[in-house]
């Protein structure tokens, strides 16, 4: 019977932290607690999508189709071919190969016949007018489609699969992101997400982002740009884990020694 207590006590003991630790996990992963459970609609203000502007260093792919058929084929040659080095899509891992036009640091691409444009500054979609209006005065009736070919989001951190993705089009949410990466573990903090973005001036800015509130529906952060950097910071029970586990290899190198070296004195003693 005295055994049995023991036993008892033991299990208790070592169950009592997975309990805790599943209790609030279930806290610490949920998105928008703000909103109640049983509310089955619930209204959000609507925000105004800001189509991004374009920027040195942006790679355009740019396709320009005429009623002459050699024109057309003359407007895509000279594409820049350039390597997005650890890329990372939906499906695959790795380097990828990126086509386009390459904006130079002065904001300009150069397009066969059509020489330099300026679009630094511009959205897709102003840059596709302007090439339209040089291409016009050459060719009948231009057609012009243009979108960035190196829209890469980079996600670090507390995440399934962290690493650098190019998205398929430019309207992309910081869930969409986080979803590529897998989504936030169990130790991230999903109350303090830090966003890093560069602006048109050059200048730099971290954003902290709580994903626990709806608000984050409304920020003018919640759409992404391309070059945006995301950082899920662990918490502190990531650290303790990792301290558990770093202590329990020590213990069990230590024990492990500890046996060795008893093994090698008997051996020696019986020798």
């Amino acid at each position: 019977m005295k055994n049995f207590d023991l036993l008892f006590k033991w299990c208790a003991i070592v169950s009592l932290p997975l309990i805790m630790s599943s209790c609030s996990s279930i806290k610490n992963v949920k998105y928008f607690t703000d909103i109640p459970d049983s509310q089955k609609i619930t209204n959000l203000a609507t925000l105004k999508y800001e189509e991004p502007r374009i920027q040195p260093d942006d790679i355009l792919s740019i396709n320009i189709q005429t009623v002459d058929p050699s024109a057309t084929k003359v407007l895509a040659t000279g594409t820049l071919q350039n390597s997005a080095v650890g890329a990372t899509t939906a499906g695959s891992t790795g380097s990828q190969t990126i086509s386009g036009y390459l904006v130079d640091n002065s904001g300009n691409i150069e397009l066969p016949v059509l020489g330099k444009i300026k679009v630094s500054t511009l959205t897709t979609e102003q840059a596709r007018e302007e090439i339209r209006a040089r291409a016009t005065k050459l060719y009948k009736d231009p057609t012009v489609n243009l979108r960035f070919a190196n829209f890469k989001i980079t996600v670090m951190g507390e995440v399934a699969k962290p690493g650098v993705y190019v998205a398929s089009n430019e309207k992309v949410n910081i869930l969409d992101a986080l979803g590529l990466a897998g989504d936030i573990t169990i130790y991230g903090k999903r109350e303090n997400i830090a966003l890093i973005r560069q602006f048109e001036d050059g200048s730099r800015k971290m954003i902290r982002l709580d994903l626990t509130k709806s608000e984050i529906l409304n920020s003018p952060y919640y759409y992404l740009r391309q070059n945006d950097y995301l950082y899920v910071e662990p918490t502190k029970s990531k650290v303790v884990s990792s301290d558990a586990i770093q202590n329990r290899n020590i213990s069990i190198i230590t024990a492990v020694t500890a046996s060795l070296i008893s093994l090698i004195a008997i051996i020696i003693s019986r020798n």
